[in-house]
């Protein structure tokens, strides 16, 4: 029996021939998420607008992108993460675009990425950074797709949830590992899991990012202890009366 994540894999393949192609126009600088996060002397929040997932069902799905991210950047986020699968998470390319033309951080393009195609598709539609997430990818591919986006000027944050991910990620020497505490195969949620690989793998070079499950600031505090520099951070923001308030409650000092 399939995985969801395998379910999402089969439907983005065949969504694959849908995409336009043809020559990229390099009329834009990228926002570089590595940098912002080194600039940084608090948690970097990645802020993310999210619409509706597997595991939750909807979550917001009257939300305007535009104005989502609005909150969050004047809020003090550091980048705004844009889910664009649409029949999984109810995300779309425009949504992206439209947060892009109104705020000036970082873009991260959310999505379940296997072909250079969608690499493009996000360049064009405004994506400063790109997520590669391991478990989706063969080691060939992890490091052609991460080349092919470093060579457009795009960020990678490229996404594990184990150690054997890790190892494979550590491989291509990436700027940015995201530790995902939700396991894509079953939907389950434990941020100890960033606490886990980190205890082995702080100190191995990458800029560590904590991914899902992060709720208070008691939670960043772990995520600050256990070596991360940033946190994505979605249902608990889509969700939030004061998003901005959330954001400053989770940006504890380095």
């Amino acid at each position: 029996m399939g995985t969801i994540l395998d379910e999402i894999i089969t439907q983005k393949k065949a969504e694959l021939d849908s995409l336009p192609s043809g020559p990229l126009k390099a009329d834009r600088e990228p926002v570089s998420l590595a940098e912002m996060i080194k600039d940084s002397n608090t948690m970097a929040v990645i802020s993310e607008v999210k619409r509706a997932s597997p595991s939750k069902g909807d979550i917001n799905q009257s939300v305007n992108p535009a104005e989502q991210a609005a909150k969050y950047a004047g809020g003090g986020a550091d980048a705004i993460s844009v889910l664009t699968d649409q029949k999984f998470f109810s995300g779309t390319m425009e949504d992206l675009g439209q947060v892009k033309r109104t705020v000036d951080v970082p873009v991260l393009n959310k999505d379940f990425i296997i072909d250079t195609r969608q690499i493009d598709n996000a360049c064009r539609h405004g994506a400063d950074v790109i997520l590669l997430i391991v478990a989706a990818l063969d080691d060939a591919a992890l490091k052609a797709l991460c080349g092919h986006a470093e060579s457009l000027g795009l960020d990678v944050l490229v996404e594990v949830h184990d150690e054997a991910e890790m190892e494979r990620a550590l491989r291509i020497e990436p700027e940015i590992i995201g530790i995902n505490n939700r396991d894509l195969k079953t939907f389950t949620v434990d941020i100890a899991n960033t606490e886990k690989l980190l205890g082995k793998y702080r100190d191995s070079g990458p800029l560590f990012i904590a991914e899902s499950g992060i709720r208070t600031r008691e939670d960043a505090l772990r995520m600050q202890c256990a070596g991360a520099r940033g946190l994505l951070v979605g249902e608990t923001l889509m969700t939030a009366d004061d998003p901005a308030g959330k954001i400053e409650e989770l940006k504890v000092e380095l």
